[in-house]
C-alpha cells in the first residue's frame, strides 16, 4: 500500500516549517523511492524499532535509512495549499486544496498552538486567538467539501437505487476520494442510515453522513505546532476539546535546528528522542539555542512532536504494521543490501499479500514463506504481525 499523508493549514501557522522539519533526512539519501516529486510532495519517515540489533548486523537499506537502531521508512508527504474560509466554494487555491487531498489516507492538520494567527492568518498577539477554531473550521470545510460531492448527483443517485445496491451507488460516487467500500458501510452504521432510501435522506443527513464518511476515510491528526512559545493553557485546551482526536504538541523550529545541528556533526540526534548528545565545542549563541529547545521542549514535551506526527499517524491512526520481507536467511540480497526492505502493511495482510507488495511475479509464484525468526514454514494465509522478518520462496 502507497502511504499518502496530506499536510494542510491555513497560512502563517507554520505549516512550511512542518513541511521541512519532516523531509529534512537525517542522513543523506541516494535516491527518492518515488519516481516523481511535485514541487508541493516531499517525503517524510515513519519510524519504528529495527530488528537489526537482534539480529546483531548492521543495516544497509534500499529505501530509508537506520539510525543507532530505528529504522527510518519513507512515505509520501503531500504538502497542500494553504487553507482560507470558503475553501469548498472554490474560494482561495479551495480547488487545488481539495483536489490535492483526494488520494491522502490520513491527514496532518498543523495548528498555531501559540494563538497568535487569527482565522485568516494574521498575526495577532500572543495567545489571543483560540486555535480551537482553527480544527472546527478544518472539518467544517471539509464536510462540505464531501457534502458539495454527494449533492451534486443526488437525484441520480436516488433515482438509481431502484435498480442498485445504495452501498455501491455512494462507493461509486464518493471512490476519488480513496476510501473503501468498509468506510461506507461504517459511516451508514454510525449514521443509523442503513436501511433509510436516499430519496428520504434530509440535507441533515446528507451531511452528516459528509462528517461519517470524513472520518472514516480521511483521518485527522492535529499538529499544536509552536508548542516552544504556547502557554500550555492553549495546548491543553485542545486536547480536552477534542479527546477523540490525537493532537501532538510540537516545534517545528526546534525539529529543523536539532537535524541542522545533526548534520553539520554538532550533535547525535535521533528523531524523535526526548534529547541529544553535543558532540563538538559550541559557540555561546549554538549553546543558548539548544539549551532553549531543551529546556522549552524537551523537558515538557519529551520530544519536538515532528516525528511523533508521522509515527501516529502510521501506526495509530492507519493501525498498520512494518514487515521486513528478505531474500533469504543471511538477510542480504544480491547487491549486498542487509535488511534491504521495510515494507508498510494494513494489518490483517497476509504472507501472499506481502510476496505481492515486493513483487508480482513473486505473488504469482508464491509457493510458501518462512517465519526467519523461527525458521518455522508459514501458509499463504499466515497474518503478519509487526516487525515480522519473512523469507518468500517462490517458483523461479
Amino acid at each position: 500500500m502507497s502511504v499518502k499523508i496530506g499536510l494542510v493549514g491555513k497560512p502563517s501557522v507554520g505549516k512550511s516549517s512542518v513541511f521541512r522539519a519532516l523531509t529534512l533526512a537525517e542522513v543523506e539519501i541516494a535516491e527518492y523511492p518515488f519516481t516523481t516529486i511535485k514541487p508541493n510532495v516531499g517525503v517524510a519517515y515513519a519510524k519504528l524499532e529495527c530488528v537489526c540489533r537482534e539480529f546483531n548486523v548492521k543495516c544497509n537499506p534500499r529505501q530509508g535509512f537506520c539510525l543507532n537502531g530505528r529504522r527510518f521508512v519513507p512515505i509520501q508527504l503531500i504538502d497542500v495549499a494553504g487553507l482560507v474560509p470558503g475553501a469548498h466554494e472554490g474560494k482561495g487555491l479551495g480547488n487545488q486544496f481539495l483536489d490535492d487531498l483526494r488520494n491522502a489516507d490520513v491527514l496532518i492538520h498543523v495548528v498555531d498552538a501559540s494563538g497568535s494567527t487569527n482565522e485568516k492568518g494574521e498575526k495577532v498577539p500572543l495567545g489571543s486567538y483560540d486555535p480551537c477554531k482553527d480544527v472546527e473550521f478544518l472539518e467544517e470545510e471539509l464536510v462540505m467539501w464531501i457534502y458539495g460531492i454527494l449533492k451534486r448527483s443526488w437525484g441520480k443517485m436516488a433515482r438509481a437505487e431502484m435498480q442498485r445496491d445504495k452501498e455501491e451507488l455512494l462507493y461509486e460516487m464518493l471512490s476519488g476520494l480513496k476510501m473503501r467500500e468498509e468506510a461506507i458501510k461504517n459511516a451508514l452504521a454510525s449514521c443509523g442510515l442503513e436501511d433509510k432510501k436516499l430519496y428520504n435522506w434530509s440535507d441533515d443527513e446528507i451531511k452528516s453522513f459528509a462528517k461519517a464518511i470524513l472520518h472514516e476515510s480521511k483521518p485527522i491528526i492535529i499538529a499544536a505546532n509552536k508548542v516552544d512559545i504556547a502557554s500550555q493553557e492553549l495546548v491543553d485546551r485542545l486536547k480536552e476539546k477534542f479527546p477523540d482526536k490525537i493532537v501532538v504538541p510540537c516545534s517545528a523550529h526546534a525539529e529543523i535546528a536539532l537535524k541542522m545541528a545533526a548534520k553539520k556533526g554538532y550533535i547525535d540526534y535521533v528523531p524523535g528522542e526526548k534529547d541529544f548528545v553535543v558532540k563538538k565545542e559550541l559557540n555561546d549563541q549554538q549553546r543558548k539555542g539548544l539549551e532553549f529547545i531543551k529546556e522549552k521542549v524537551l523537558d515538557v514535551y519529551g520530544s519536538t512532536g515532528i516525528q511523533q506526527l508521522i509515527d501516529k499517524a502510521i501506526f495509530e491512526l492507519l493501525e498498520m504494521i512494518a514487515v521486513f520481507p528478505v531474500p533469504n536467511a543471511k538477510l542480504t540480497d544480491k547487491e549486498g543490501n542487509v535488511l534491504p526492505d521495510c515494507f508498510l502493511m494494513e494489518k490483517g495482510s497476509t504472507a501472499l499479500d506481502l510476496a505481492y507488495a515486493v513483487h508480482k511475479e513473486l505473488g504469482d509464484n508464491f509457493i510458501k514463506a518462512i517465519d526467519v525468526r523461527t525458521g518455522k514454514v508459514v501458509s499463504r494465509e499466515y497474518e503478519l504481525k509487526h516487525r515480522d522478518v519473512i523469507e518468500i520462496v517462490a517458483r523461479s
